[in-house]
C-alpha cells in the first residue's frame, strides 16, 4: 500500500468513526427518547429474540420481587449454564424506566455456578429493566413494574 492510499484510508476511517456513533444512536431512539429494544436494537427480548429465537429460555432474565423489613429486594436469575470462559453469563444489570444505570453484578464463570443476583432497592417504584449479558448470545432485556 502506498503512502497516499494509506493516508486516505486513515482519514476515511477517522471520519466514519466520528460520525457513526451519533448516526447509530439517533437511529436507536424511539419517540419517547428511550433506546429501541428488541431484535435490531440494543437488546433482545422475549417478544423480539431476533436470530436467537431458540435461546430465549436460557438467556432472558427472570425477576422476582421480595418485600421485607428493609424494603424491596430484586432477585434475578438467568437459566443459563456456566461453562467457564467458553460460554457464560457475564453480568446482570438493573436500569430504571429511562434506561439509566442502577446496579450490576459481574459473574466469574470459574467461581459462579449459577447466574443469580440480588439487589436491594429500598423505595424504588416504576418500571425496572433487567439485563442479562451472555458472552456468545448478546444482551437480553426483561422488565417488571414496581
Amino acid at each position: 500500500m502506498d503512502r497516499r492510499h494509506f493516508i486516505q484510508s486513515a482519514a476515511l476511517g477517522v471520519t466514519v468513526s466520528a460520525m457513526l456513533p451519533s448516526a447509530v444512536m439517533a437511529g436507536e431512539k424511539t419517540h419517547s427518547d428511550a433506546p429501541k429494544v428488541g431484535a435490531g436494537g440494543l437488546f433482545y427480548t422475549k417478544d423480539a429474540p431476533g436470530r436467537w429465537s431458540e435461546k430465549v429460555a436460557g438467556h432472558l432474565p427472570s425477576i422476582e420481587l421480595v418485600s421485607g423489613g428493609e424494603g424491596l429486594t430484586v432477585k434475578v436469575l438467568t437459566g443459563h449454564e456456566m461453562k467457564g470462559y467458553e460460554h457464560y453469563i457475564v453480568k446482570h444489570m438493573l436500569l430504571n424506566a429511562h434506561f439509566e444505570f442502577i446496579a450490576e453484578k459481574m459473574f466469574d464463570p470459574m467461581k459462579d455456578n449459577i447466574p443469580m443476583s440480588e439487589f436491594a432497592l429500598a423505595d424504588y417504584s416504576g418500571r425496572l429493566h433487567v439485563v442479562s449479558m451472555c458472552n456468545k448470545h448478546d444482551v437480553w432485556l426483561n422488565h417488571i413494574d414496581i
